[in-house]
């Protein structure tokens, strides 16, 4: 990693206001300094292991959930294996107290296994730790996840959603880079991916540039901040991220959301499909829709419906939900032929 890399920007006292008015618009990754360190869970951190442990156990339902377990060869880092047909860890359903005793009995274990439980939904697994952790800064409706494991690193992948991640217990190592990057990260296999989203191929602990030369680029811009128990990291939407667990246990707690109103509608999915009908066309054919997505999708000079009703009952204008549905039905049935 570049000796220059940039540093997140770090906000003291953060409330909604500040939030709101000034870290969102910005646009910009911001460090939350301490803004959950008076949560039970993080005080119980700081204690010891076997404290957060003991915290986090009273809440488990013992629904299980995924669990990535990897050899101690593949060094924490979850990734394809060489030939990229598959991955280099193997997933299991154990409840999370299965887990966490598990964690505790590798901690002072150097050639441990790495071991991840990732996204875990908190309402249904953990019911109750919602309560007394309370994240002040979002909507209260807004599902928590819970994040825990030994030392690992998550690959530069994004999320569609924006996101504050609450560091519990252990340190978390977060680079970030701005969306645009996309050309110079060297992004792998669209549909099978590790956690669900894309990632990049390249290693940022050992990050090969003769192979990922474009990667230099990416570095001139990307920002990276550690961050400690109490910490929280605010990344907007869509920005590459990666994650490494730097202690022996740690937890980590997240808030996904997105206030777009058609957010169950994933870009993505238009994207694939937009690349099985368009990508291999002849590049003037190609030209043609570029312009075509650019007027009708991006709007990038004028409305396309501007010359039209208001109240027109169309994709120019706006659809009632049973339009909606309608329209994703012929889709489906369109992309099946």
């Amino acid at each position: 990693m570049a000796k220059s890399v940039r540093s997140i920007r770090e906000w003291q006292n953060v409330d909604l206001e500040t939030f709101q008015n000034e870290i969102v618009p910005g646009d910009q990754p911001a460090v939350l300094k301490s803004l959950v360190g008076k949560w039970p869970a993080v005080e119980e951190g700081l204690k010891s292991p076997a404290h957060i442990c003991r915290y986090i156990k009273q809440f488990d339902s013992e629904k299980a959930a995924n669990a990535t377990v990897g050899a101690p060869s593949i060094k924490g880092r979850f990734f394809y294996r060489d030939d990229l047909q598959g991955f280099n860890f193997e997933r299991k359903l154990v409840t999370v107290s299965t887990a966490l005793d598990n964690l505790a009995a590798l901690i002072d274990r150097p050639d441990s296994p790495a071991i991840a439980m990732q996204a875990i939904p908190v309402l249904d697994v953990l019911p109750g730790f919602e309560k007394e952790n309370v994240l002040p800064l979002i909507d209260p409706t807004l599902a928590p996840r819970m994040w825990l494991g030994n030392r690992s690193t998550i690959a530069t992948h994004y999320d569609i959603y924006s996101n504050i991640a609450c560091v519990v217990a252990g340190r978390r190592r977060f680079t970030l880079f701005p969306p645009e990057q996309v050309a110079n990260l060297y992004i792998g296999p669209l549909l099978a991916t590790p956690g669900g989203s894309p990632i990049s191929m390249v290693d940022l602990r050992q990050p090969d540039m003769s192979r990922y030369p474009r990667f230099k680029r990416a570095l001139e811009v990307c920002q990276k901040a550690d961050l400690e128990p109490g910490d929280a990291l605010y990344i907007p939407i869509l920005w590459w991220h990666s994650v490494e667990s730097l202690g022996n246990l740690n937890v980590l707690v997240n808030y996904w959301w997105n206030d777009a109103k058609t957010a169950a509608d994933s870009p993505f999915h238009s994207l694939l499909t937009s690349m099985l009908s368009i990508s291999k066309l002849p590049a003037d054919q190609r030209q043609i829709w570029r312009d075509f997505f650019d007027y009708f999708v991006f709007q990038t000079d004028s409305d396309p419906a501007a010359h039209l009703p208001n109240d027109i009952e169309d994709v120019l204008g706006s659809l009632t939900p049973e339009k909606r549905k309608q329209l994703k039905a012929w889709l489906s049935q369109q992309l099946l032929q």
